[in-house]
């Protein structure tokens, strides 16, 4: 009997021991996910603090690195006074907002009918011309847009919104994420909708497109992204003021013989914080929308 007590007792130990080796790894785990959340949320705390400071005080506590670097000694909000009154910055979020948002609202409807098209219908060469849709978000932006800079020039639309909002409607990745959404509908849903004398702009309309409202506000925030943070292509078409997005009156702050840098930190602040507000509420649509989709083929 003693002896089968002590064998009894020998599995609880090891899983005392597991149990607390499990804990300590659970701990370490969060102590490396704080250290690195710290690394990552610190220079935007910095961005933040120095956009509030006197820019005679913004490098006077930078090094070495103490509690004075994150504190300013004087809040003032002169920086973003100066921005919309000086440099006219709600112009520059007026632009950025109507680009962004109406390359969201026509992005939406004609990616959502190209992925329809592609997840419905049979046709020859369905499956190369997908390819090269698949193909078009892989290219770096960058790469292609020289050759949309002549496209626009010689259609006219040089510093006009439709020059800065046509090329950001079009969009591979946003494609794919309603081809596999439409794909993992039923087919018999849409032909018991054309056996009830349904075209298919109605099916599209009135029955596809409003199921697919996850892959809706995913692609809307994919686009409104790839829009609001554009510089370099808007940076071409775009040179006249009145035209101005957000990333490229960022850099003007950055002039030859000086950098204005509460203006600087004061103007990243804004176009950080905007998009947060905006998409935050909507990251839950976003992650639903990619679960469901890249797990259907």
């Amino acid at each position: 009997m003693p002896d089968q007590n002590k064998n009894q007792t020998l599995p609880i130990k090891k899983a005392k021991k597991i149990g607390s080796a499990s804990t300590l790894g659970v701990g370490a785990t969060y102590l490396l996910l704080l250290i690195y959340g710290l690394f990552v949320v610190m220079p935007m705390l910095i961005v933040l603090f120095s956009s509030i400071r006197p820019g005679a005080e913004i490098f006077k506590n930078m090094m070495p690195f103490t509690w004075r670097t994150l504190l300013p000694n004087q809040i003032t909000f002169d920086a973003y006074v100066a921005l919309f009154r000086e440099y006219h910055f709600g112009k520059v979020l007026f632009n950025s907002f109507y680009v962004a948002t109406l390359s969201v609202v026509i992005g939406i409807l004609i990616n959502a009918m190209a992925g329809f098209a592609f997840a419905v219908f049979r046709f020859r060469g369905r499956e190369m011309l997908f390819a090269f849709v698949l193909i078009t978000f892989m290219v770096p932006f960058e790469a292609i847009s020289i050759p949309l800079f002549q496209i626009i020039n010689q259609l006219q639309l040089m510093n006009t919104y439709w020059g800065l909002i046509l090329p950001g409607i079009a969009n591979g990745l946003v494609v794919f994420l309603f081809r596999q959404f439409f794909k993992g509908l039923p087919i018999a849903l849409f032909e018991s909708a054309r056996i009830d004398g349904a075209n298919w702009m109605t099916i599209f309309t009135k029955l596809a497109l409003p199921l697919s409202r996850p892959a809706m506000l995913s692609a809307g925030i994919l686009i409104f992204i790839t829009q609001w943070g554009s510089f370099f292509y808007p940076l071409l078409v775009a040179n006249q003021p009145e035209y101005r997005v957000i990333q490229v009156a960022i850099a003007n702050f950055f002039t030859q013989y000086q950098t204005l840098w509460n203006l600087l930190f004061a103007s990243v602040v804004i176009a950080a914080v905007i998009p947060i507000i905006l998409l935050l509420p909507m990251q839950r649509y976003y992650v639903q929308a990619v679960t469901q989709t890249g797990i259907k083929e």
